[in-house]
Parts: C-alpha cells; sequence; structure tokens
C-alpha cells in the first residue's frame, strides 16, 4: 500500500502523463453509452438500482426525464415506501397514464423531496429542470427545510447553494434546460458523495411587537459519524465546533448504504492515470480515470513542441514527468521509444514516441497537480 501510495502521490503531482489506450465502441454495459457519457455515475447508479436500462438492454442516456420519472429516481435513492403512498398521493393529475408513478411522486412529497405546482397539481409530464432536479437532490441531503431557506427565491437559492457543494459539478446544463438521463445520473452521483446536514439548533426566531415570528435562515451543518460506515466514501472529518464535530463527515452514500458503497478516491488505472475505484457489497463497478484532471486528448500524433506549448516551460523544467504508454513506465521501454524531458521543447516539431498508431493521447497536469495520495 505504500508503493502504491507514493506512486500516485509522484502521478498526481506530475507535469503530465501520457496515457495510450483504444478507445473501447461503449461503455457501462449498455450499447448507446458512450465513451464521453457520464460513464462512473451510469455504471454506479446502476449498480445500486437507482438507474437501470430498459428491456432493450439500452440506457438511453439523452431521454430527458419527466418530473414523474425524477420522483422515481429520488424514491429508488432513498428506497421510499412507494407502495404505501399509491392511495394517499396529494396530486390530481397523478393518475390515469402516470399511475405507474403515483406512488412514487406520493412517497417523494410525503418526504419532503418533491412538491408540485400549487392547487393540487405536479405536472408529472413535463420535463425535469436541472434546478428542480438539484432541488430535490439537496433536500435528501438535508437542506430546504424550512421556508426561509428560500427568501432568495426558489431558482436563485438553489443554483447558489448547488454551485457551492458541488450538485452540478459535470453535470452541464442551464437552470432551465431539461434534464437527460446522461445528467441525471451524474447528479445522482454528486449527491452520493456530498454531506447529510442538519440545523445546527442556533437559529433565533424573533418576534415583533406586533406578534409577528420572523425566523432567521437556518444554518446548515454536517452529520457526522465515529462508525466506520462513515469512511466508505470519503474520511473527511468536520471542522467545526460542537457536537457535530465528532468524527467523520457522512455522506448521503454512506448514509443510504451503510457503508456498502464503497470509494478509493486515490489510484490509478491500467494505463497510469489518475482513478478512482468503486465497489458495492465487495463486487467491483468499476476504475475510473479523473477526466476532471485532463487538460487536453490528442487522437492524432503530438509534436514535442505541442506538448512544451501545453504545459509550459516552469512546469517542464521544475516538476516530475512521468510518462506511461499502456501502462507501462517511460523506464521499462526500449530506449529507442522512451520520452524524455529534452523532447518537449518548442523546436522539437517531430512526433512524440508511441502518439501515433490510432492511440489516445491524454496530457495531465497544467496547471501542475498537488493533490493529497
Amino acid at each position: 500500500m505504500r508503493n502504491l501510495k507514493r506512486a500516485l502521490s509522484l502521478t498526481l503531482a506530475s507535469v503530465m502523463l501520457l496515457g495510450m489506450m483504444v478507445v473501447g465502441s461503449s461503455a457501462a454495459g449498455y450499447p448507446d453509452v458512450a465513451e464521453d457519457d457520464n460513464v462512473e455515475a451510469i455504471e454506479v447508479v446502476q449498480s445500486v438500482g437507482v438507474m437501470v436500462g430498459d428491456e432493450n438492454g439500452n440506457f438511453r442516456p439523452g431521454d430527458s426525464v419527466s418530473r414523474a420519472e425524477m420522483a422515481v429516481v429520488m424514491g429508488k435513492l432513498l428506497n421510499l415506501d412507494y407502495n404505501y403512498y399509491s392511495a394517499t398521493c396529494p396530486f390530481t393529475d397523478v393518475s390515469g397514464v402516470y399511475d405507474w408513478a403515483r406512488g412514487w411522486v406520493g412517497a417523494a412529497a410525503a418526504n419532503g423531496i418533491v412538491s408540485g405546482r400549487g392547487d393540487g397539481i405536479y405536472d408529472p409530464a413535463a420535463t425535469v429542470t436541472a434546478v428542480e432536479a438539484a432541488s430535490m437532490m439537496m433536500r435528501a441531503l438535508g437542506y430546504f427545510k424550512y421556508q426561509n431557506d428560500y427568501a432568495d427565491g426558489f431558482e436563485v437559492s438553489t443554483v447558489r447553494l448547488g454551485t457551492t457543494i458541488g450538485i452540478f459539478d459535470g453535470v452541464g446544463s442551464s437552470a432551465t434546460e431539461p434534464m437527460t438521463r446522461n445528467q441525471v445520473a451524474q447528479m445522482v452521483l454528486n449527491a452520493l458523495q456530498s454531506a447529510v446536514v442538519e440545523p445546527d439548533g442556533n437559529t433565533i426566531n424573533l418576534t415583533t411587537p406586533d406578534g409577528v415570528v420572523y425566523t432567521g435562515k437556518v444554518n446548515y451543518v454536517s452529520v457526522t459519524s465515529a462508525k466506520s460506515f462513515a469512511t466508505a466514501i470519503s474520511r473527511t472529518q468536520a471542522t467545526s465546533v460542537g457536537s457535530q464535530n465528532d468524527g467523520w463527515i457522512v455522506e448521503l452514500g454512506e448514509r443510504l448504504y451503510d457503508g456498502d458503497l464503497k470509494l478509493t478516491d486515490h489510484t490509478i488505472d491500467a494505463f497510469g492515470r489518475p482513478s478512482r475505484y468503486w465497489e458495492y457489497k465487495g463486487n467491483a463497478i468499476g476504475t475510473y480515470a479523473k477526466k476532471e484532471l485532463m487538460v487536453e486528448s490528442y487522437n492524432v500524433a503530438v509534436t514535442g513542441r505541442q506538448a512544451y506549448d501545453l504545459l509550459g516551460t516552469t512546469a517542464i523544467n521544475d516538476k516530475e514527468l512521468l510518462v506511461f504508454v499502456d501502462g507501462a513506465e517511460n523506464s521499462t521501454l526500449p530506449a529507442n521509444d522512451q520520452i524524455s524531458r529534452n523532447d518537449l521543447r518548442r523546436s522539437n516539431t517531430d512526433d512524440l514516441h508511441n502518439t501515433d498508431r490510432g492511440a489516445v493521447t491524454i496530457a495531465i497536469g497544467n496547471p501542475p497537480l498537488l493533490l493529497p495520495s
């Protein structure tokens, strides 16, 4: 383990990493899921049963998601008892062709996850927007329990908080655009890695002379636990003072799956790239390269000048250089195939070794990535 962490630390701190791989035709076991889709998110949500494919074995990543379907996603994510709420769903328009969603919508409403349009209308056929989906996710995390949480308006309050906690990371949708299944899967994964919160109990209720009660904004703090399940996804400890600062911050995925969903955040894949490894109930879900660390990708030959221009003189001269070809370290390659620091020069217009042959060349580290191992 020590050697792995040392190698990872060097990789993350490196100036450039060149990984050569052949791109597959599909991912996540679905023939319609491409490499540039949110493969990591799709495979994780599939493994825990939140979002799965259709009867034809397709995931349909580009399909828009309706408000009815989003309620089902939230119900499955939170393991809500949808059968119980079929007869008590408060929305009159979740019926007929939407009978299949009635229990899910009712359960999500009863648990404060979804809300309607008013006058008993849920609007199940409408496509869910990023703001609406984010609001549902953040309610599941424990936010937005009080009306005054929306003091700045629904959209502004949701976007501001969602941006702060990272619920929109990698989603790639505007506030009002319909969400796709690909985007919803990513938002679910973001939520699973987000901290569960609760009010800190210090909100002050003020009563004016005329008897009007004004409730100040609620301050939410992360839930923590000293139990081992709270380390399954992250080992972050709270820094706030008080009873919440006891153990590790509990992420939603840790609470929901009691430690069965596990993330190893700092590892490397078969091509030597900084990666994440997920497993569920002891079974591997997969290892996923950290796309957010990749600053450029090429599917044609790369010259020394191109690499120089991308990474810069200071980084090339002062930082560690790691090169991997199909997972093999540079030093293990034949001498004529190795890439040296001297190859990364503006004067070098020759192709770097092994960057042709239909390979994908990935550069990581501009600016240098100094992350904990």
